[in-house]
């Protein structure tokens, strides 16, 4: 039975006041919002004179892309609340021809909406060269029809090929690569349907140092639609949040080695904690050389998972400072990703967030320790008016730090009825890393990639034509995609990587990567599941600023080993193959 909560009186949404309006202080207390928010942007805002154009240049490409994918979230205006939770995509190579390809993900018609023939799908483009793809889906055998939330690739039967696995609300689907531009979903029998969860982020990552891939899957909320409620704002319906709703616990798959897998979620400990998962991404954060697991939680603390190195997992995301922004609040946690923005070797986080929060970064101190340093570093100037989704660390101009580019759009198509601080469709925004302390948004002056007003979910940056510049790809909710073509000209190098390993492991998920270039070193890490609810692939990207030569290449193989590599030049990818048995 639906459950119909009235709210009536000014409204000003934030995460804490999307449960229903149980919230009313916290609804007052936001009324605030226009004071505060202008003292703290002043605070926050480099000085830089408005006229000053960028370095970075984006141009919007997508019309002569090819690609004609229209997402939808199957919404009826009953507002069920799994329509807020799509739509994530995945970036990886499906044929081995070395260009990366696009999987975009898309729900499903919910009751009381019209029914479709034929009904949505998700799809795969292949990368034709050139920002061009071709839609191969039905040759692939990879159209899902179920109500798809997130997407990942891994090659978890170390056959050499990059397998699918697909979030959705119902049972998720793993598709098998069979090698010859074809997959075979193999769900059953590989035992990862996860039941009839609501779920969101995916990766890929080897828990145990075995060498095989596992699986960790989020799940959002226990929704059913006999539990389905809504909320009224001065008479104007609209979603309720994620406190409406129990928790979830999590899943962790364990890869036996032979196709199949089994749920281990209770005994390597996640089940200990129930959440509102969303965007996940699993790196060593610790550097300790095992894959530790991030989740973002919607209006809940995070979690941070930390392996102990035999795949077994504590909850540290407090006593992390990951957990809580900066005054102790819960956030309601999007999207994240993690990266070196700073240079020193460890991984900062970024997580994106709901309206009236910023978009926040937090800086690794070591030590197992992090801070929030957004205010500071300015890394979330113009997010506070903005619902934030998918999020990168991407070097766009190749000086050597990394920037970040934050996915922006409301949840509810309504929202300008009932709070006058907000709009549906947003402009996106990219953040310049001036000196790897501190951030400027220059949205408003790198070329007209930025330009169109869509609701964005999530995203990923790839070099997708091959030019040694990072572009931009934006899966957009109840539309299509936004296709970024980097078109920034400097004097800066970069080197692309793409490891091989030598075990099952074969594309070296979980290996830590150092480039080392006089004094200077880069780090990277080759992560799997990042940003919203989504997959970046598994070349890394390394702007190197002016340097001209690196010295040699440094790969921390998940699993232990230690090799170097020479790097005959720059501005070009390397393949570093493993010489190590199992690396």
């Amino acid at each position: 039975m639906m459950n119909i909560q009235q709210w009536d009186g000014a409204v000003s949404m934030d995460h804490r006041t999307r449960h229903g309006g149980k919230n009313r202080l916290a609804c007052a207390a936001s009324r605030l919002f226009p004071i505060w928010i202008t003292l703290v942007c002043f605070v926050c805002r480099p000085l830089r004179s408005a006229a000053e154009s960028s370095d970075i240049v984006l141009k919007d490409v997508t019309a002569e892309s090819g690609i004609e994918f229209v997402h939808t979230d199957g919404s009826s205006g009953r507002r069920y609340i799994v329509e807020t939770v799509s739509a994530g995509l995945a970036v990886f190579d499906y044929d081995n021809d070395g260009d990366p390809d696009i999987y975009l993900v898309s729900g499903a018609p919910l009751p009381g909406a019209e029914a479709v023939d034929p009904p949505p799908r998700n799809a795969l483009y292949r990368n034709d060269g050139g920002m061009r793809f071709t839609d191969v889906t039905q040759v692939s055998g990879t159209g899902d029809t179920g109500y798809g939330l997130g997407a990942t690739a891994g090659d978890y039967d170390g056959d050499g090929d990059l397998d699918l696995y697909i979030s959705n609300f119902g049972p998720n689907v793993l598709y098998r690569n069979n090698g010859d531009g074809t997959f075979t979903d193999v769900t059953a029998q590989a035992g990862v349907g996860n039941g009839d969860q609501v779920g969101a982020g995916v990766t890929f990552l080897d828990i145990d140092g075995d060498g095989d891939l596992d699986l960790y899957a989020s799940n959002y909320v226990k929704f059913t639609f006999e539990n389905h409620r809504i909320v009224r704002f001065n008479g104007i319906p609209a979603y309720v949040g994620p406190m409406d709703y129990m928790p979830s616990t999590d899943t962790l798959f364990l890869n036996n080695g032979d196709g199949t897998f089994r749920d281990v979620s209770a005994e390597r400990g996640i089940t200990a904690v129930p959440g509102t998962g969303m965007g996940i991404t699993s790196c060593d954060y610790d550097n300790d050389g095992d894959t530790d697991i991030f989740v973002g939680n919607d209006v809940a603390g995070n979690f941070l998972w930390k392996n102990d190195g035999r795949g077994f997992f504590s909850e540290v995301g407090l006593e992390s400072g990951l957990a809580y922004d900066f005054a102790g609040t819960a956030q309601g946690t999007m999207g994240a990703d993690a990266g070196d923005f700073n240079n020193d070797g460890l991984l900062d986080f970024f997580v994106t967030s709901y309206q009236q929060d910023f978009a926040t970064l937090f800086e690794n101190l070591g030590g197992g320790f992090f801070e929030d340093i957004t205010r500071q570093s300015g890394a979330g100037v113009g997010t506070l008016r903005h619902v934030t989704w998918g999020v990168n660390f991407a070097d766009f101009d190749n000086d050597g730090l990394r920037d970040i580019f934050i996915a922006c759009g409301h949840l509810h198509d309504n929202v300008e009825q009932f709070d006058t601080t907000a709009v549906y469709l947003a402009e996106n925004i990219v953040m310049h890393n001036i000196d790897g302390r501190r951030f400027e948004n220059i949205s408003d002056r790198c070329g007209d990639g930025l330009s169109p007003k869509r609701s964005s979910r999530g995203s990923a940056c790839v070099d997708f034509d091959q030019d040694g510049d990072l572009d931009i790809l934006v899966l957009n909710s109840r539309s299509g995609v936004t296709l970024i073509r980097n078109d920034t000209k400097s004097d800066h190098h970069w080197l692309a990587i793409r490891l091989q390993g030598r075990g099952k492991n074969r594309f070296g998920i979980g290996s830590r990567v150092r480039v080392v270039c006089g004094e200077q070193s880069f780090y990277d890490e080759v992560i799997n599941g990042r940003g919203y609810q989504g997959h970046g692939g598994s070349t890394l990207h390394f702007g190197l600023g002016k340097a001209g030569h690196v010295d040699f290449i440094e790969v921390h193989w998940h699993g232990g080993a230690v090799e170097r590599f020479p790097c005959p030049g720059v501005d070009r990818l390397q393949v570093c193959s493993a010489r190590g048995p199992e690396a």
